[in-house]
């Protein structure tokens, strides 16, 4: 049974992470995930050796703070902080007060425990770095799922090398035939949050595409073996550029079985559905 990470960060791979465990190679030392987000992928990959990086300097702070401290220290902290505050899922005025605070005075656990109590779990700032994402009235909180989800969390991201750089940044060249890559970047089809420019990063588009699938080039050329997620359809629009240059390289094309349609994929007809792709330049047999 796979292990979920507590941030249910907007497009984590959750749902899909058998097939893509399945798709991964065996053996791996080095396993890079070039954009991270939640941990939901790199916290379930067996490696020797995982480096995790993520653009959004505000989440890899809340993971370096889990790295250094206690997690008996982590748990009380966030006990008595909801209690002291009076979080809960229906009280938005004291969600208001705890935002306002944490604007005021941003520590990354104070921003861990916004996120459990906002819409969708969003991480969502302003262009002036301020948290702005909405209350989740009479759905979010700490419960006792995102409990054991960060307890177990806690655990696996100890060893993990962290990294806040944009993905042409990130050093590769040290990588070999026994180490993988995986890419999991903003799409250019949908508009979530993690993709429209407001929370001061940059957004994503084309030539943002055309750079990672030079570096995936790379990498091949090298003989590193990589994986990249992405989505060729959505709400009607199509991505031809990713089929085109995976069937010019002669890479591998899956298709996950399991539907990644909720809400923030709201569809009427089945042609407008989302339809996700996984290109390795693996066999099929990974």
């Amino acid at each position: 049974m796979p292990h979920k990470s507590p941030f249910n960060y907007i497009g984590n791979k959750y749902r899909i992470i058998n097939e893509l465990l399945s798709i991964f190679p065996d053996n791996i030392h080095t396993f890079v995930d070039m954009f991270c987000g939640g941990g939901d992928v790199f916290i379930n990959t067996s490696a020797e050796h995982k480096i995790a990086n993520d653009v959004n300097y505000h989440l890899i702070d809340i993971m370096r703070e889990f790295q250094n401290q206690d997690a008996e220290n982590i748990f009380q902290y966030i006990d008595t902080t909801i209690r002291e505050w009076g979080l809960n899922k229906t009280d938005r005025d004291a969600y208001i007060r705890f935002r306002e605070h944490y604007n005021d005075a941003p520590i990354p656990l104070d921003l861990f425990i916004l996120v459990c109590f906002t819409f969708n779990h969003q991480l969502r700032f302003n262009s002036n770095h301020q948290f702005n994402n909405p209350f989740g009235k009479d759905r979010s909180s700490f419960n006792a799922s995102t409990r054991r989800n960060l307890a177990y969390f806690l655990e696996a991201i100890q060893n993990v090398q962290l990294a806040s750089e944009d993905f042409r940044n990130v050093n590769l060249a040290q990588l070999g035939e026994n180490d993988f890559v995986y890419a999991d970047p903003p799409y250019t089809l949908t508009c979530g949050p993690y993709n429209d420019g407001k929370r001061g990063f940059n957004g994503w588009s084309l030539n943002d595409d055309l750079d990672l699938t030079g570096i995936l080039d790379n990498l091949n050329d090298n003989g590193v073996r990589f994986a990249l997620s992405n989505v060729i359809h959505h709400k009607g629009k199509a991505h031809p550029f990713l089929l085109e240059w995976a069937a010019d390289k002669g890479y591998t094309v899956h298709r996950p079985t399991v539907s990644y349609n909720n809400s923030n994929y709201q569809v009427i007809d089945k042609e407008n559905e989302s339809q996700e792709v996984i290109i390795t330049n693996l066999p099929h047999n990974g």
